[in-house]
């Protein structure tokens, strides 16, 4: 292996390992630096991938349980096998981490295996080895935001790397945190036996969302059984055989009171992973939340350094990441890589999922933008009711002079998914007239997102 390449990235996450193969098919020489034993970062290793297998496996147990009698489908000594589910998770996570690593083969990226550290401008150490580079993109990922009082153990007190570990469904959960990551996994739980209550210190749960898709989600989620304790925050936690004991307060100030706990979930957030990179000895700026600060070209403030993903400003998004380094690699092949901030979709992957782009009504509203709203339940929709999945609605937000989609909202089954037409309207800058206009097939989801953008103008066909 030479020890000299036209870029290196650092971390192989979705942005980092995205950016390597985008940098290499253009014809750059390539290496990605990664300490983890296998590739993909966090998304793919103890984030996204193993997450979305275990609520895909959760929801599959809760609809053996509950949903699959009203089709006509009778189960008989119907049982949970957790560790034969959590062996699938881990089955999952190795395809995706070995489907990276064969994708660097194919495209002759370098994987140097250990702890990258810059040391100057266009070296990059490896585990005592120098490297030099023309071009080196930090692209490390966040970690958990830990939370003052409350020591993770990864046992009974975890973060989301803990919580997807369980070899036991949990007799109570607490999760501390009423954000996506946290909603999440304790959806999983909470479909699986677990008694699930979440403390969050804001007064709302998903902080960002639309306030009356956040309003209606609550509300399913309290439906299907999960506890809210809004406006409360946790103290302290103490550690015991039998569980742990949360001390909280009212944001606002008040009496304390204690919650008994078998399992802790700590998900207040994340934060860029920056430590032991170097950054401070080579002069590489970040700003005050520790984000690496760039350019719009993604460059530091130290030429021939870039970053791009969770450790610069902006949503901590897998594909937010990932288009980024698409970006950075065009760039450094000398054409012109950018990123629409405007169309990047969010998805919260609990059932019904929940999923937006664009602005919101308490965005367009503080910035005084005139607009229109059109909403559709999946209550009305043919596909939504021989699902069994009624529940939510799309919600879409033009503007009140030229029609232009501003924003778009939807919560109810598969609005990941559906989410996707409305982003590509939102980057083609398509009016709600167009997407009403568009033939939908019929019977499907995707009909309340026509009908949606009918009611911008009052005429929904099926309401």
């Amino acid at each position: 292996m030479s020890d000299s390449f036209d870029v290196i990235v650092v971390g192989s996450g979705p942005g980092g390992y995205v950016c390597a193969i985008r940098a290499a098919q253009l014809g750059l020489k390539v290496a990605c630096v990664e300490k983890r034993g296998t590739l993909g970062g966090t998304c793919l290793n103890i984030g996204c991938i193993p997450s979305k297998a275990l609520l895909q496996s959760s929801e599959e147990f809760e609809k053996a349980k509950h949903a699959l009698k009203d089709h006509g489908v009778l189960i008989d000594g119907l049982e949970l096998d957790l560790a034969r589910m959590q062996a699938r998770k881990s089955e999952v996570v190795a395809a995706n981490t070995k489907g990276v690593e064969f994708l660097f083969r194919k495209n002759k990226v370098a994987w140097l295996k250990g702890t990258g550290r810059i040391t100057a401008p266009g070296t990059v150490d490896v585990d005592g080895k120098a490297y030099a580079a023309k071009s080196i993109v930090i692209a490390t990922g966040s970690e958990s935001v830990p939370l003052p009082g409350v020591v993770v153990d990864e046992k009974q007190i975890v973060t989301s790397t803990g919580a997807l570990e369980l070899d036991k469904v949990p007799g109570h959960l607490v999760v501390i945190g009423g954000g996506v990551i946290g909603l999440e996994l304790g959806s999983v739980w909470r479909r699986l036996g677990a008694d699930v209550t979440v403390v969050e210190f804001l007064d709302r749960i998903v902080p960002g969302m639309d306030n009356e898709i956040a309003g209606a989600f609550q509300r399913i989620l309290q439906k299907q059984g999960l506890r809210f304790r809004l406006g409360m925050k946790v103290t302290s936690a103490s550690v015991a055989e039998n569980g742990v004991r949360l001390v909280v307060e009212p944001a606002a100030g008040g009496a304390e009171e204690t919650i008994s706990a078998d399992i802790v979930l700590v998900s207040i957030g994340r934060r860029p992973y920056t430590s032991g990179l170097g950054l401070e000895d080579v002069g590489v700026a970040l700003d005050d939340r520790g984000r690496v600060k760039v350019d719009a070209h993604y460059e530091t403030n130290v030429p021939g350094i870039y970053a791009i993903g969770d450790v610069i400003a902006g949503p901590m998004l897998a594909h937010k990441g990932e288009d980024e380094g698409v970006a950075v690699a065009e760039i450094l092949a000398g054409q012109t890589g950018h990123v629409n901030y405007n169309a990047i979709p969010g998805v919260v992957y609990t059932w019904p999922e929940v999923a937006s782009v664009g602005q919101t009504e308490e965005e367009l509203k503080a910035g005084g933008i005139a607009y229109t709203v059109g909403k559709f339940p999946f209550s009305a929709n043919g596909r939504a009711r021989a699902m069994g999945d009624i529940d939510g609605f799309v919600k879409i937000l033009a503007d009140k002079t030229t029609d232009r989609l501003l924003g778009a909202h939807v919560i109810g089954p598969d609005a990941g998914t559906l989410i996707a037409e409305l982003t590509t309207a939102i980057e083609f800058g398509a009016s709600a007239e167009d997407v009403a206009r568009i033939c939908h097939a019929h019977p499907t989801l995707s009909e309340a997102v026509k009908e949606a953008a009918l009611a911008v103008e009052g005429r929904a066909l099926h309401i």
